[in-house]
């Protein structure tokens, strides 16, 4: 299968195999009136398989979102059919409105306008716990 290269946008490359649909979701890209590549179960050389995203477009990324799904996504951006910029993810310290409170107790359940904020507290098991009620979310 040969995919093109883009001129002008951003790719998400080295996307865990079977992640890019998460990703395709929380990112909005199906509200984007540009094309968009997903490549699923790429053959690569470090990682086995992986998944690829291309968006001929540039935009808003939130990379706080896609580091919380898979933080070794390498984001490329794409000007004239080169890379002029290259950024490498990491788990990001705090999520905001990303993933939801669990806890029936939790003063996000009650309150609807609360923002729903996590805060990284064990970086190597990647285990969030809410900033209102310290209840737990694991790996995504």
């Amino acid at each position: 299968m040969k995919i093109d290269s883009i001129q002008s946008g951003i790719v998400l490359d080295h996307i865990k195999a079977g992640k890019s649909m998460q990703i395709y979701k929380y990112l909005g890209l199906d509200d984007l009136d540009c094309s968009v590549a997903i490549i699923k179960s790429a053959s690569s050389n470090k990682m086995g398989k992986k998944d690829i995203i291309k968006i001929a477009d540039n935009m808003d990324l939130n990379l706080d979102v896609l580091g919380y799904i898979d933080p070794d996504i390498t984001v490329c951006y794409i000007r004239d059919g080169k890379i002029v910029e290259k950024k490498h993810l990491e788990l990001p310290e705090k999520i905001v409105n990303i993933v939801h409170c669990k806890n029936p107790r939790c003063i996000t359940s009650v309150e609807q306008d609360l923002d729903q904020v996590f805060k990284l507290t064990d970086r190597e098991n990647r285990v969030y716990r809410c900033a209102y009620c310290e209840s737990k979310k694991s790996e995504y």
